[in-house]
């Protein structure tokens, strides 16, 4: 397949894509609300003649385009819909009409990138087998497609890989990232909370004194990272908040403190659970106090399979040249639900780049539109690596 023909194709549709990713941009929805969404992403594929189905984990829709050619294989593409709960700053033209929220992750365009492929693969299907577009709603915190996955989305649409695409300001335009195995970490919570008897600050003897197990909580779980973590792993463990107490001489019986942690392996997350509990109860038990410990596991890391990571990264080569992908890009600490799709199907998550615009989640963060034409070229050539068009 040629990639500059396909990229010229889709930036001819450049002016039509940019009004789409405006509008979603000016009514930005949250988590399983996306239904003004959900409703322009089924008019545009009912206006270009897609076959869709619509309500899967609420406001979720899944597109299928079938190829000119004989083949049984098929493939999934991502892109999620959502917004975040952001007052957004910006005073462009297409900023948030809706109080309190914004498209902070550029979902906005993500979605609009998938849309534009799916028109170019529904006019041009010269691959062998099936693409399915997965328009998927609430990522930002909502497990959107783990609730797709339990709906029964493999089942209904059977994919022998999986791909998402993402944003990533402080990238270029037209450059790409990846990484086989661990990619993104996993977003895990917790919640310790110290209980005693409390009692007055001038005698402390006759109380148990949850403050103590406090301190001695927060020093030991800093050698968690240092002292029980392989050096060549990653992690990180971060207290978000402490709360207990209300006056300057009455030792509080209840403290409570919560905290979050990232990883990239199994393994390591659950040496960090273990680690984190046994600190815990050891600190309480050494004061006699109690406590209760709440771990809470959000998403999995994102773990990329070789093979579809080979693939992802010669679909981007085929489209800006080898020496504008990155197949080895380090791993981050933010999370992605696409994780859950990675755990049921081999596949690969990439990033492209939004040149240097604000950071995903700021205030002032904007989808570049220059990127749009590039992320549904890429989408298209994955296509022909995966279903082999010239074969």
């Amino acid at each position: 397949m040629q990639m500059d023909k396909v990229l010229a194709a889709l930036r001819a549709q450049q002016d039509e894509m940019v009004a789409i990713r405006h509008d979603l941009h000016m009514y930005p929805e949250t988590c399983y609300e996306e239904v003004r969404t959900s409703q322009i992403v089924a008019d545009k594929l009912t206006e270009w003649g897609i076959t869709f189905e619509r309500n899967i984990a609420v406001t979720g829709i899944v597109a299928t385009i079938k190829g000119n050619k004989p083949g049984n294989r098929a493939i999934g593409l991502r892109a999620d819909m959502d917004a975040l709960n952001i007052v957004e700053t910006s005073t462009f033209a297409h900023v948030s009409k809706i109080p309190g929220k914004m498209h902070g992750c550029g979902h906005d365009g993500h979605t609009t990138m998938l849309l534009n492929a799916a028109r170019y693969l529904q006019n041009n299907p010269d691959f062998a087998g099936t693409v399915y577009c997965f328009f998927q709603p609430a990522e930002e915190g909502g497990a959107g497609a783990l609730k797709m996955i339990e709906e029964g989305l493999f089942d209904r649409f059977p994919c022998d890989a999986v791909y998402s695409l993402h944003n990533k300001p402080g990238i270029e335009i037209g450059k790409f990232v990846t990484r086989n195995g661990p990619q993104l970490a996993c977003s895990d919570s917790w919640t310790v909370t110290f209980k005693g008897t409390g009692g007055h600050g001038g005698a402390p003897e006759k109380s148990t004194d949850t403050t103590v197990p406090l301190a001695h909580f927060i020093l030991g779980i800093q050698g968690i990272i240092s002292r029980n973590v392989p050096a060549l792993d990653s992690a990180v463990l971060s207290i978000g908040s402490i709360n207990g107490g209300l006056s300057f001489n009455v030792m509080p019986s209840e403290i409570v403190v919560t905290g979050t942690t990232r990883c990239h392996r199994p393994e390591i997350r659950d040496l960090l659970e273990t680690r984190l509990r046994e600190i815990a109860e050891l600190s309480a038990a050494m004061s006699r106090c109690t406590v209760d410990v709440n771990y809470d596991r959000g998403y999995p890391p994102l773990i990329n399979t070789r093979l579809e990571t080979d693939k992802a990264v010669a679909a981007a080569s085929a489209l800006v040249g080898a020496d504008n992908v990155d197949g080895d890009n380090p791993p981050i600490n933010a999370a992605d639900d696409f994780a859950y799709m990675l755990r049921e199907r081999p596949g690969c998550n990439v990033m492209m780049g939004n040149g240097f615009t604000a950071n995903n989640h700021m205030p002032n963060y904007d989808f570049n539109d220059d990127a749009i034409p590039y992320g549904s070229a890429y989408w298209v050539s994955i296509v022909d690596q995966e279903l082999n068009a010239e074969a």
